[in-house]
């Protein structure tokens, strides 16, 4: 439940519209809720501008299903992240109204959709064994109300790929850039653009580049200005803090 809406149940409540025993129902499960294997942060959105995420990898279907339910009961928008098939399908079957991200590795609940913001994300990536990584960019990015402009298999080996994108990229208020092997591009493409760019290491590479690790390593080493690095694979974390920068680009802090 996020403030607009804890303001309006307030407000319901002085006009007489509520009664205070139903908003003490509703508002029960904050700041947080003990479901017993989880205590399911629902002041998150009010804290933070964007509501809590479950992270399915090592949760049973069923405790995510359970997660989403009370997420949902309480008004919240809902987004999983690296969601086996079979989590998918559970969710899928207890909440029609949800939505299957395959590629990404996601899903979501769209319960309130989030107010739309000016601007948009470039979501690069370098090559087409990276998109797993730009699409779980892309539908963190999406859940939190920002558009999305997808720049797929553009990676250094062939630049001029690249360079043909040049207007799309200048446009973008920030980007985020996917990219294993050395992990060359991200360093490139801050060298061209002025917005924020957003470096993701992909665990796609031979041997020796160690499952993302040496990708890593050149983007933390890179000497273009701008550019910040999140952790290998990590495109959850590189859509929430370009979301948050289009949203502060928006004029909200929330």
């Amino acid at each position: 439940m996020d403030s607009e809406k804890i303001l309006e149940l307030l407000r319901a409540v002085a006009a007489g519209e509520t009664a205070p025993e139903a908003a003490v129902d509703r508002l029960r499960g904050l700041p947080f809720e003990d479901v017993g294997f989880a205590k399911v942060d629902h002041h998150r959105a009010l804290r933070k501008g964007y509501p809590e995420t479950i992270f399915c990898a090592g949760k049973t279907p069923d405790q995510v299903v359970a997660i989403t339910q009370r997420m949902a009961a309480q008004g919240s928008n809902v987004l999983g992240t690296r969601c086996s098939p079979e989590t998918a399908a559970a969710v899928l079957a207890a909440c029609p109204e949800a939505v299957h991200h395959a590629v990404a590795r996601a899903f979501s609940v769209t319960v309130d959709p989030a107010p739309a913001l000016e601007g948009y994300v470039a979501v690069v990536c370098a090559g087409t064994s990276d998109i797993p990584v730009a699409e779980e960019a892309v539908v963190t990015c999406e859940s939190l109300g920002c558009r999305v402009d997808r720049v797929y298999d553009v990676g250094v080996a062939g630049i001029h790929r690249l360079l043909g994108q040049r207007e799309r990229l200048d446009a973008a208020t920030a980007l985020i850039v996917c990219a294993g092997m050395e992990g060359a591009l991200p360093s490139v493409v801050a060298g061209l653009v002025a917005a924020p760019v957003i470096a993701v290491p992909v665990s796609v590479g031979y041997g020796t580049g160690l499952g993302g690790f040496a990708a890593l390593l050149g983007m933390l080493n890179a000497c273009a200005t701008g550019m910040t690095v999140v952790n290998i694979d990590n495109g959850f974390g590189a859509g929430v803090a370009a979301a948050t920068i289009v949203r502060i680009a928006n004029g909200s802090s929330r």
